[in-house]
């Protein structure tokens, strides 16, 4: 039967204080294994891959499941990033495609590219829906989904609810834009956004109805994947709160929400979205 498997991010353990230095990796893993998720995940943008290296003892020390977002500049930048996600169990590599031609016809061919290699290495691809990549916007990214039908997406929303600078409630068009998008997503990402902020303290009440918002996405979307997939395959959702400067800061650069605690909470808004979607 399939599971929802929730990961935490690497990055997203950084606390980024002035003058503090960074916990060790083997105590953000212990942390993030005694808090129930199920796996790590490591962003090459915040870590490159001869760092990223170093954390590999880490996944095999606390039986975590592993996995990659990669930046590739070029087509064949893809590859290494593979390799090493083989290397950690990842199940796909995330990609945020950092080759970014201005046109749709530009753009096609070098995911097609990337998908060419990926299947040469026999790992699948999940493009992120993020901003300042080759998946900038919601608009591109449909076109994209037109062209190549064999496109599988990592949702992360909350970009492209800053992308559309939305508002609620959302119109009819805004509504069956995002299914479009929900509909080929393969992987989940946990981050809560309005359409002027990328991330949301989840604790203001002012946040409730963008909360309930990103959880009717992710509901539709856990349904949605069941109805396409095998009962032998399991589902990601990464919880991705990244440090300063997607955490809002006071005037004194600290943080106004706990990251930890919310990510421990996106945690448990999934598996019961997850429940109630079977």
């Amino acid at each position: 039967m399939s599971k929802l498997l929730v990961y935490q991010s690497l990055w997203a353990t950084e606390q980024r204080i002035p003058d503090t230095p960074e916990r060790s990796y083997e105590e953000r893993f212990d942390e993030v294994k005694a808090a129930g998720f199920d796996g790590m995940s490591v962003d090459l943008g915040a870590l490159p891959l001869e760092q990223a290296r170093g954390v590999i003892p880490e996944f095999g020390r606390t039986d975590l499941r592993g996995l990659v977002t990669a930046f590739p500049r070029s087509i064949e930048d893809i590859r290494p990033a593979i390799r090493f996600a083989r290397e950690i169990g990842a199940p796909f590599l995330v990609v945020v495609g950092s080759v970014m031609p201005v046109t749709i016809a530009g753009m096609i061919p070098v995911v097609r590219a990337w998908l060419a290699i990926a299947e040469q290495e026999g790992l699948p691809l999940h493009f992120e829906t993020h901003r300042h990549c080759i998946t900038n916007d919601l608009y591109i990214t449909l076109q994209l989904l037109d062209a190549i039908p064999e496109l599988e997406l990592s949702a992360d929303l909350s970009h492209y609810a800053v992308d559309r600078e939305l508002y609620l409630p959302l119109s009819a068009q805004e509504k069956s834009h995002f299914n479009r998008v929900i509909e080929r997503s393969s992987s989940f990402q946990g981050r809560v956004a309005s359409g002027q902020q990328i991330q949301l303290p989840l604790h203001f009440p002012q946040t409730a109805r963008w909360l309930e918002l990103f959880k009717s996405w992710w509901a539709d979307g856990f349904r949605q994947w069941r109805a396409r997939r095998p009962e032998s395959e399991d589902l990601v959702f990464l919880c991705e709160l990244g440090p300063r400067e997607y955490a809002i800061t006071d005037g004194e650069g600290r943080e106004l929400s706990d990251r930890w605690a919310e990510a421990q909470r996106l945690r448990r808004i999934a598996l019961e979205l997850w429940d109630a979607s079977a």
